[in-house]
C-alpha cells in the first residue's frame, strides 16, 4: 500500500474512536439526566439522520476538493458537537452536530481509496480499512465504558488544575473532555493526508439541481445488475449493525444483568469478531468472488435470533478459571458462552460486509465519481439504519421484551439476506456476473 493510505487509517481510527466513545458517553449523560430507556437509540438516530438529509449534497462537496482537506473540516464539525454536550447542550442535538460532520466525512474517507489505490487492492483496503474502524468501534466503546466507570471517573474528577475552575463534576463530563481529545489527535492525522492529484469536473451547487444529480446517481447505482445486489446487501447490514449495538446492551442489561460499563465490553467482543472477519475476507475473497460470501449473511441472521433465548440462567454456578498477567481470574460460564456466540456472530458479519462494500464501492467509481457513490450508499444505508433504530426505540417504548426483539431481528436479518440471494441468482440467470465486474460506464 502507498504511504498515504496509513494516514488516512491512522485519521479514520481516531476520528471513528471518540465517534463510538462519545456515544457511551452521551448514553450516560442521559442517564444522568434520568431520561428514559427509549431515548438511547434515538442518539444514533440522531446522529445518522444527517447521512439521509445532507446524502444529496455530501458527494459534491467530497468531490470539491483535496479529501484530506475535506476530512479535516468536517472532522472540526465533529469537535463542536463534542463541545456542545460539554457545556450543557442536550446529548441528542449534540450528536447530531456530530453526526453531520461524520456525514460529510464518510465520502472523502471511503472515496480517497478509489483515488489512491488501483482496483485490484480495493478488497484489501476495505479489509483494512473495515478491520481498523472496527478496531477503533471496539476500543472505542471500551473507552467509554471505561471513561464512565466508576473507578477511572472517580479518578479523572479527582484531577484538579491550580486556580482553575474546570467546572467538570460528573464522570459523563470527565469522558467528554478525554474524548475531545482524541478527535484532535484524528485533526493532526487529517493535516497530512496528501493530495492524490484527483480533480473532478466543476460540481453543482444549486440544491434542486444537486438533488436531480443525485436521484440520477440513485438510479443508476440500484439499476446495475452487480450495485443493486451490493446496495441492497450493505443497506440492511447497517440498519441490522446499528440496531444490534444497541440491543447487545439492552440485552446484557435484562438478560446477563450486566451494568452500562460492562455491557460494552461485550458490544466491544462483537466489534473483535467484525475486524477478524474483515480482515480473513480481505484476504481470502477477490472482488471477482465477492457474491460468494452472502450465505453468511443468513448465518449471521439465525446466530443473531438465538441469542432471544440465551439468558445468566444457563451454566449456573459454572466457571472458567484462566491465568492473566500473573493474576489468577475466573469467569462465569454463561458469560463466557455469550462473549463466544457474540464474537461468532460478529465474524459472520465482517466476512461478508467487506467484499459486499468493495463490490458496491468498485462499481459507483465505474459508474460515477467516488464522492457521489459514496453519497448514494450514506444514503441507503443510512436510511435503513433510521428506520430500525426508530423501530426499536418504538418497540421499547411499548414494553417490547428484548429476547422478543432480538428473536424477530434475527428472523428479519436472515429472511432478507435469503430473499437477497434468490434476487442474485436471478439476476445470474441472464446476467455473467464475472463479466459485469469488468463492464465499464459507456
Amino acid at each position: 500500500m502507498k504511504p498515504g493510505f496509513y494516514t488516512i487509517m491512522a485519521a479514520q481510527f481516531f476520528s471513528s474512536l471518540a465517534d463510538n466513545a462519545l456515544l457511551i458517553a452521551a448514553i450516560a449523560l442521559l442517564a444522568e439526566l434520568n431520561s428514559p430507556a427509549w431515548m438511547s437509540p434515538l442518539l444514533k438516530l440522531f446522529f445518522v439522520i444527517s447521512y439521509v438529509v445532507l446524502a444529496a449534497f455530501v458527494g459534491a462537496f467530497a468531490d470539491s476538493m483535496p479529501k484530506g482537506r475535506v476530512m479535516l473540516i468536517t472532522n472540526s464539525i465533529k469537535i463542536v458537537g463534542c463541545s456542545m454536550m460539554f457545556f450543557g447542550v442536550h446529548p441528542l442535538l449534540s450528536y447530531a452536530v456530530v453526526g453531520f460532520g461524520a456525514a460529510a466525512y464518510s465520502p472523502a474517507k471511503y472515496g480517497i481509496l478509489t483515488e489512491l489505490l488501483p482496483a485490484e487492492k480495493l478488497v484489501a483496503a476495505n479489509g483494512w480499512i473495515e478491520g481498523l474502524t472496527v478496531g477503533s468501534i471496539i476500543l472505542g466503546t471500551l473507552v467509554g465504558g471505561l471513561l464512565i466507570s466508576p473507578k477511572l471517573s472517580a479518578t479523572l474528577l479527582g484531577l484538579d488544575l491550580p486556580f482553575v475552575q474546570t467546572g467538570i463534576d460528573s464522570p459523563a463530563e470527565s469522558a467528554i473532555v478525554i474524548i475531545a481529545i482524541i478527535y484532535l489527535l484524528a485533526a493532526f492525522c487529517n493535516l497530512h493526508i496528501p493530495d492524490t492529484g484527483a480533480r473532478y469536473p466543476h460540481q453543482e451547487r444549486h440544491p434542486l439541481k444537486l438533488l436531480v444529480e443525485f436521484s440520477h446517481c440513485c438510479q443508476t447505482l440500484w439499476k446495475d445488475k452487480l450495485g443493486q445486489i451490493s446496495l441492497a446487501v450493505t443497506t440492511l447490514f447497517w440498519g441490522a449493525g446499528a440496531t444490534l449495538q444497541f440491543i447487545v446492551l439492552d440485552w446484557a442489561s435484562e438478560s446477563l444483568h450486566l451494568p452500562l460499563y460492562q455491557s460494552t465490553y461485550l458490544q466491544g467482543i462483537v466489534a473483535v469478531g467484525i475486524a477478524v472477519g474483515a480482515i480473513s475476507a480481505a484476504s481470502r475473497i477477490p472482488l471477482k468472488r465477492s457474491l460468494s460470501v452472502l450465505p453468511m449473511g443468513v448465518a449471521m441472521g439465525v446466530l443473531s435470533a438465538g441469542l432471544g433465548f440465551y439468558d445468566d440462567t444457563f451454566f449456573v454456578g459454572h466457571y472458567i478459571s484462566f491465568n492473566l498477567f500473573g493474576h489468577a481470574l475466573s469467569l462465569p460460564l454463561y458469560l463466557a458462552v455469550a462473549g463466544i456466540l457474540l464474537m461468532i456472530i460478529g465474524g459472520f458479519a465482517g466476512f461478508f460486509v467487506v467484499p459486499m462494500n468493495a463490490l458496491l464501492q468498485h462499481r459507483g467509481h465505474i459508474l460515477m465519481s467516488a464522492g457521489h457513490s459514496i453519497a448514494v450508499q450514506n444514503f441507503n444505508e443510512n436510511l435503513s439504519v433510521l428506520s430500525m433504530l426508530g423501530l426499536y426505540a418504538l418497540l421499547l417504548k411499548v414494553d417490547i421484551g428484548v429476547d422478543i426483539v432480538i428473536i424477530s431481528f434475527g428472523v428479519f436479518v436472515a429472511v432478507n439476506m435469503y430473499l437477497v440471494i434468490r434476487w442474485h441468482q436471478a439476476n445470474q440467470r441472464a446476467f455473467d456476473a464475472t463479466a459485469l465486474i469488468g463492464e465499464h460506464k459507456h
